[in-house]
């Protein structure tokens, strides 16, 4: 095996690629990249079971072959080794990569101990790689954390025609997002429901954000148990696999409906600096406190207690009520401020330690964040 290919293009494929190595693992061969080159390509593949990563990039290919190296190693060497082209080759049981005089030495695992990738499915559809990528992080914010409750640690896909909806929560938070697809001729029939780890998708989704188009390969008759369903995102010659998990998010529908809210209306970048500002004197399980007030237009955003307090004072309408007050957790409003990119913000609330629910304006109110508010107020 013998190939020679530029240090951006190889620093690339094997970057993307090392994303779905495992943190640590008790089986060597896991941690390994496989590397083949054939036919003026390179291909580097890793898995962890959960995640399959494949990318393809050009290459100068002297002699076809395959190797299985340390991934995080090759990796560490991609981001010293110097620029320009590199001559990388199987040598006996060492994988060498040299560069302007400067030469490395891996040695190999063995690859009959690799174990079989899993195939891809079909393809299902397509979606605009970038308005993905935004709509993944969007939602991912709210999606858990606890690995004991791995239904709440993913993002729901539900596609349905030509809308795509994502959908993630914690209990305490869930967020909604909706975006146009392109299913593939024939395959737009009765809606499907996916779940995928949400940390998997956004790193995912981040990596083809600058794909343009992001083909979505899924089979909707594989069922997700035993490891049997993979969802896969392809583009910019990188392909991901994902396991996908069991179960499904409890519905959203009637959670937010919130009859008889009031409705208040802000600047989203003025209130998320409020926030930010004042959230600095907000100690453990203390809130950040938002007072809507009719007669003068205006939201007063306050936190701390005693003599450590902070307070600013911000434009904002209010219909439905003469005032309303609500309190949140600093970080999880922090959280849902950030995922919204629109210049307003409609919040409606049903009052303290109830529903709130932000949604963005004009065409962002395709994006929606609902939120348990706080019984203790400041």
């Amino acid at each position: 095996m013998e190939f020679r290919i530029a240090r951006g293009e190889l620093a690339e494929a094997v970057g993307r690629a090392a994303r779905a190595l495992p943190a640590r693992t008790p089986v060597p061969v896991l941690g390994g990249l496989l590397l083949t080159a054939r036919e003026g390509r390179l291909t580097v593949s890793g898995s962890d079971f959960e995640t399959t990563a494949r990318v393809r990039t050009e290459a100068e290919v002297g002699a076809a072959g395959r190797v299985l190296v340390l991934g995080r190693r090759l990796l560490d060497i991609c981001r010293v080794v110097p620029e320009g082209p590199v001559s990388c080759a199987l040598e006996g049981t060492r994988f060498t990569v040299e560069a302007d005089g400067t030469r490395f030495g891996l040695s190999t695992l063995p690859y009959e101990e690799y174990p079989a990738l899993p195939e891809a499915p079909p393809e299902y559809g397509a979606v605009d790689a970038e308005a993905f990528a935004t709509a993944v992080g969007q939602v991912a914010v709210a999606a858990g954390r606890d690995d004991t409750l791995p239904v709440l640690t993913g993002i729901q896909l539900r596609l349905d025609g030509e809308e795509m909806t994502l959908s993630a929560s914690d209990r305490y938070r869930y967020a909604v997002r909706r975006l146009e697809w392109k299913p593939r001729a024939g395959s737009a029939g009765e809606p499907v429901e996916v779940l995928v780890p949400a940390r998997r998708l956004l790193e995912t989704a981040r990596g083809l954000a600058r794909c343009g188009s992001a083909r979505l390969l899924l089979d909707p008759g594989a069922g997700p148990a035993a490891g049997a369903g993979t969802v896969g995102f392809e583009g910019g010659g990188a392909r991901t696999l994902l396991r996908r998990l069991e179960g499904r998010l409890p519905g959203y529908g009637a959670l937010f409906e919130l009859p008889g809210a009031s409705v208040a209306e802000v600047e989203a970048a003025a209130l998320t600096e409020a926030v930010r500002r004042v959230a600095v004197v907000a100690g453990a399980n203390s809130p950040v406190r938002l007072d809507f007030t009719a007669a003068d237009g205006s939201l007063l955003v306050r936190a701390g207690y005693g003599d450590d307090v902070a307070a600013q004072r911000l434009p904002a309408a209010l219909r439905g009520a003469g005032e309303a007050s609500v309190a949140f957790d600093p970080a999880y409003l922090l959280d849902a401020l950030n995922s919204f990119e629109c210049p307003g913000l409609r919040i409606e609330l049903l009052g303290a330690g109830q529903r709130a629910l932000l949604v963005g304006t004009g065409a962002a109110a395709a994006h929606r964040h609902l939120l348990m508010s706080l019984r203790q107020l400041v």
